[in-house]
């Protein structure tokens, strides 16, 4: 399947069922009076976030949603029978983002988490609602209220707990499929990794999510190469793995650039917990493995893990570190109810792209 984290998608909630003008026309009641129902409400188009999706890709082949309206009153007193909830699919991680791109309406970050993107118009009242002593026969109704219609963007920021990071080639995906059994794209030129990929690692039983991010380089903040586009993707990540080629001529940049990159595009992000690995050690002598390590750990004042992960060396002792940072299930739950959005009314119809 194709991997798509973006997407911008237009919704319409149902438009209000208009009321009715109507009258009584039994026989032998002279006057019967007004009797006319007032119409339906029309459906609310609603978010759930769902654990069975990992991409957009559906929204690419549909851009447009639409509830239904409500229906218009009728006689005799009958209301209009109300529009269905639009129910709308997303992975779980997925952001709800206005049309201007920046103000964040839901962060959808929880297993059945909703959100009510957009209300239904009310329904019109029919003529029996405006019947008063001085006015008995009304010969007017309301029009039912339109519904919300609005663009949202949809961004996907997958959850993660480790994020690996890197300048291409660095051995990122190499790592993941060594330490998961995920299985992305490996070749020995930059770049090769267009998509994040993501894989569960299991280290003195406790899991670990790794998510592989496409290589960055200097500039990728501005959109440089891959670009800031999968930077989104380390913000939810608990650790950071920052691997570095051994065989690169410069090892101190290499890791200097990365972390620029982080700063650039949001200063958070070199807050988080960090564990530095110098990756493909199987290439270099002892000497230079000595060198190299007391080099990198003299710039960046941290330990640094001298590991080879195509040929399985010192990965276990890496992942035990990672584990240290990242929360236990409870406490991660805990954090993640924090940040639920107020749920929506209750749900009528499930419906998602798929369907």
């Amino acid at each position: 399947m194709k991997f798509l984290d973006q997407a911008k998608i237009y919704l319409k909630s149902g438009d209000g069922g208009r009321g009715c003008v109507s009258f009584r026309r039994e026989k032998y009641i002279e006057f019967g009076g007004p009797n006319g129902g007032d119409g339906g409400k029309g459906g609310s188009v609603i978010f759930i976030a769902v654990e069975n999706l990992n991409t957009l890709i559906d929204f690419r082949y549909q851009q447009h949603f639409k509830a239904q309206n409500g229906q218009h009153g009728m006689g005799s007193e009958m209301s209009g029978a109300k529009g269905e909830d639009l129910i709308i699919k997303v992975p779980v991680g997925t952001e709800i983002v206005a049309d201007d791109g920046e103000t964040v309406l839901a962060d959808m970050v929880e297993p059945g988490q909703t959100y009510l993107a957009a209300k239904g118009g009310d329904g019109g009242r029919g003529n029996t609602r405006f019947k008063t002593s001085t006015n008995q026969a009304p010969r007017y109704a309301e029009p039912g209220w339109p519904g919300t219609e609005m663009w949202v963007w949809l961004r996907l920021k997958i959850i993660a707990d480790v994020g690996l990071i890197g300048l291409p080639n660095a051995g990122k995906s190499t790592f993941l499929s060594a330490v998961t059994k995920a299985r992305p794209k490996i070749a020995d030129y930059p770049f090769t990794t267009l998509h994040p990929n993501l894989g569960v690692a299991w280290v003195d039983n406790k899991e670990l999510v790794l998510a592989d991010i496409p290589g960055l380089i200097e500039g990728a903040h501005e959109g440089t190469g891959l670009g800031d586009r999968f930077l989104k993707h380390v913000e939810r990540c608990s650790v950071f793995l920052h691997l570095i080629d051994a065989t690169s001529e410069n090892i101190v940049r290499d890791y200097k650039t990365i972390r620029r990159e982080l700063e650039l595009y949001k200063d958070t992000l070199p807050l988080k917990p960090e564990v530095i690995a110098l990756n493909k050690i199987d290439s270099l002598t002892e000497d230079e493995i000595k060198k190299k390590k007391a080099l990198l750990e003299k710039n960046t004042k941290s330990p640094v893990y001298a590991i080879s992960a195509i040929a399985g060396i010192n990965t276990t002792d890496c992942l035990r570190k990672i584990a240290g940072f990242v929360p236990s299930k409870k406490k991660q739950d805990t954090l993640k109810a924090e940040t639920l959005a107020e749920p929506a009314a209750p749900m009528k119809k499930s419906w998602s792209p798929l369907d």
